[in-house]
């Protein structure tokens, strides 16, 4: 089975630490992020290597919680979050790159992988198997899109251009 890799970047119209600002402000992730129910932040601090959360959201109208954290922290330019469960390991980059002052492109990445042999793949993966990245994509999407409202909101009325995904 291959391992699923999912790419999306999307551009917005904010200054570079206006959108790392709302990519790690875990606390409000889920007034941010549509898809994201709820974030239960583990480690007290700063966004930083080994900070840990537990976060809920919807994935293709199922609940699926899963405890992240954080294994690269480069502020403003990117991060890595890593998630084990159910015999799936799971890691999620940010990149963000600064365009202009006011202009960052973000770039997600997404990668599902099993975690140790002879387990059974977990949903995500399944999900990735059957409906194939396209679908991933869309939600990663969705979400850049929503950080892009929630950034921009302070910014004026430029957009970004629509996100694509690779």
């Amino acid at each position: 089975m291959s391992e699923p890799r999912v790419v999306v970047e999307r551009e917005m119209a904010a200054p570079v630490e206006r959108v790392w600002r709302a990519l790690t402000d875990l606390e409000s992730m889920p007034d941010v992020v549509s898809g994201v129910d709820a974030v239960e932040v583990l480690t007290p601090g700063p966004f930083r290597v080994g900070t840990r959360w537990r976060e809920t959201r919807r994935m293709f109208g199922k609940r699926a919680t899963e405890e992240m954290y954080v294994t690269v922290c480069d502020a403003p330019e990117r991060y890595v979050a890593e998630a084990d469960n159910a015999g799936m390991h799971y890691v999620s980059e940010f990149r963000l790159t600064e365009r202009s002052p006011s202009r960052t492109a973000v770039t997600m990445t997404f990668s599902a992988a099993p975690a140790a042999r002879g387990k059974q793949p977990g949903v995500v993966m399944r999900l990735l198997n059957r409906l194939g990245t396209k679908a991933v994509a869309k939600a990663v999407m969705k979400d850049l899109s929503d950080v892009a409202a929630s950034v921009e909101r302070d910014a004026g009325p430029a957009a970004g251009p629509p996100p694509v995904a690779g």
